[in-house]
């Protein structure tokens, strides 16, 4: 279960996790308190892991369709548990989940 695409994927979420902290505290003008930047790092974490998960083989536009897809899935959550207060960062989810899942695709067929 745990292959070089899961790896990636879950690599990519924390580092993507990162950037998103950063952003949110640039965006909020640092008034953002640890639990919300924790849960907003663990919700890209949680990302990187639920397209690790999905392994089976499609084409690239598939692919990329469903990585839109899971990133729009997962950072839904997080959205609506912030009263659909942070849509610059639902939007970044979706656009994560594209970013996540073609590194994925592009990572793992360098390493088969």
């Amino acid at each position: 279960m745990f292959t070089k695409r899961m790896l990636i994927c879950v690599i990519a979420g924390a580092l993507l996790g990162i950037v998103c902290i950063v952003g949110a505290q640039l965006r909020a003008g640092f008034e953002h308190e640890a639990p919300y930047l924790f849960a907003f790092w663990f919700n890209r974490l949680l990302l990187g892991i639920v397209i690790g998960l999905a392994a089976f083989k499609l084409s690239t536009i598939q692919a990329i369709g469903r990585g839109a897809l899971l990133g729009l899935l997962v950072s839904f959550a997080f959205y609506s548990s912030t009263g659909f207060q942070d849509v610059i960062g639902f939007i970044a989810g979706i656009i994560y989940g594209v970013i996540i899942e073609y590194a994925a695709l592009k990572l793992d067929k360098k390493t088969e």
